[in-house]
């Protein structure tokens, strides 16, 4: 017989039992409870109205650039570059590369494990031996060369499904890490956004701050002066003077804040201490109003959801793991190769050696483990269906506590916008009353400081209001689609 012949009767025969793996296999379900998502009641709409826009099925918050509502460039490069260069995101992307790996790792013992060897050896046996060989010259008996070169398959029969419910598992937990890299993004954009709205209402702040102390220099020599023809006293001076230099104390508090908060900005962005400076701009902007979907809308958009459901599933899977510890396993084993004493034989037809075993190993006893095993699992199973309940009511609670914040300030905008514009009217009269020397100073100097107060809560109102807003889009999911989520197979765009 020759080589070839050897061969193909070698492969016929591993082929012939692959078939009967397929034929078996086929005919076998998984061990363990298929996956089902919860039953949770899901209310039919938000409790709270206010001033937003419902939302049509294609009018949801855009995928990916969820900030580019705001229309602000700079909060755009912001965004984009964090996404880049934020070591806290690279950190998450990295345990979504090692979640894939071990998927594959799991994956890979779908198929049968190959493996190919060689051995080249001389060996001598002992002249004492039982069996001793006939005697010959040279005593060439006791010793002798090995050659050997062969191909080992072995593979797991998976009867009652334990390497699929495995390979079920790692693939959610894979789903699950794409999902809390997204829930890391989201809330790192969140922070960034957040943190860059303060920073601009701190520039308005001293802005505003600088503005009236314009006026009270111009209030201070007008005092002055008067002071100096005997209209006003040394207290009337004192007291300006007085008023001035806290309002200064306050614009250099709001440059202090500034600082902390650029220097916040540059960490969440990845920027290196000192490299990172924004110029001061304005806050004059109003929040945009932010589509609301359905409820059930946050089961699909929440990435942090998303993930407490993929653990649920991953759970799921470990159950048919355990339980099928209690059913045999099998085992099919192969080699094909060649073996000979002499180098110039190895490769003739003499010298092929094979083998085809099957083995099966069933638990008969071990102290209970494999049930102890299976209840640590269904145990495993009721924490991650309580922690997911959990993570949507938490949910639902966070989208109606935005929404009923951005209401209670729309209407306390409405109020400290008409307080604002009447304490501008009321410092244009005391400063007239007091030029035609009917009050005193101090109504000019309390109708100032009302002024200021007013003109600083309405512009708090308003950063509370792009606050709530960006809360709101991060209460709803951002920009965030499940659907990213199941796609661990291929690539996922991690970086939007």
């Amino acid at each position: 017989m020759t080589v070839a012949a050897c061969a193909t009767r070698t492969a016929r025969t591993i082929a012939a039992a692959s078939a009967l793996v397929c034929t078996v296999l086929s005919g076998c379900a998984s061990v363990g409870p298929d996956y089902q998502r919860p039953v949770v009641q899901t209310p039919a709409t938000f409790s709270e109205q206010g001033p937003w826009k419902a939302a049509t099925p294609g009018d949801l918050i855009a995928r990916g650039d969820w900030w580019a509502v705001f229309g602000d460039p700079v909060l755009d490069g912001l965004e984009k570059r964090a996404l880049n260069d934020s070591p806290t995101l690279m950190a998450y992307a990295a345990r979504v590369d090692r979640a894939r790996a071990v998927a594959g790792i799991a994956g890979s013992f779908m198929s049968p494990e190959v493996a190919i060897g060689g051995t080249a050896g001389r060996y001598r046996a002992s002249r004492n031996r039982p069996d001793q060989p006939d005697k010959t010259p040279n005593n060439r008996d006791y010793e002798s060369n090995v050659f050997r070169a062969p191909l080992v398959a072995s593979y797991e029969v998976d009867v009652w499904g334990r390497v699929r419910r495995i390979v079920e598992s790692a693939r959610a937990q894979a789903q699950a890490s794409v999902a809390e890299y997204q829930t890391v993004a989201l809330t790192l954009e969140s922070e960034i956004a957040g943190t860059y709205f303060r920073l601009l209402q701190t520039d308005e702040e001293h802005r505003i701050l600088g503005q009236s102390i314009v006026l009270q220099r111009r209030g201070r020599d007008l005092v002055a002066t008067r002071k100096a023809g005997g209209l006003a006293s040394e207290l009337d001076l004192t007291r300006v003077e007085t008023e001035l230099a806290l309002t200064e104390a306050g614009a250099e508090d709001a440059n202090r804040r500034r600082d902390d908060l650029q220097l916040a900005l540059g960490l969440l962005v990845g920027a290196s201490a000192g490299s990172f400076q924004l110029p001061a701009a304005s806050f004059e902007a109003s929040p945009p109003p932010i589509p609301i979907g359905l409820p059930s809308d946050l089961l699909e958009r929440r990435p942090d959801v998303a993930a407490a459901e993929r653990t649920l599933m991953a759970r799921n899977a470990e159950i048919g793991v355990a339980t099928a510890a209690y059913y045999p396993s099998f085992r099919l084993t192969g080699g094909a190769g060649f073996e000979s004493s002499d180098l110039s034989q190895f490769l003739q037809p003499e010298s092929l050696i094979w083998n085809l075993a099957g083995s099966v190993f069933q638990p008969v006893f071990n102290g209970g483990r494999i049930g102890f095993d299976v209840a640590r699992a269904k145990a495993a199973y009721a924490e991650s269906e309580s922690n997911y309940r959990g993570r949507l009511l938490q949910a639902f609670r966070e989208v109606d506590g935005s929404l009923a914040g951005l209401r209670n300030l729309d209407t306390q905008a409405q109020f400290q916008t008409t307080a604002r514009q009447k304490a501008t009217r009321s410092v244009q009269l005391a400063e007239i009353r007091y030029r035609a020397g009917l009050v005193n100073v101090l109504e000019v100097i309390d109708a100032q400081r009302t002024a200021l107060r007013a003109e600083r809560e309405a512009l708090s109102v308003r950063g509370d209001q792009f606050a709530s807003t960006i809360s709101l889009v991060k209460a709803l999911g951002g920009g965030w689609s499940q659907r990213a989520a199941a796609a661990v197979n291929g690539p996922v765009a991690l970086q939007k």
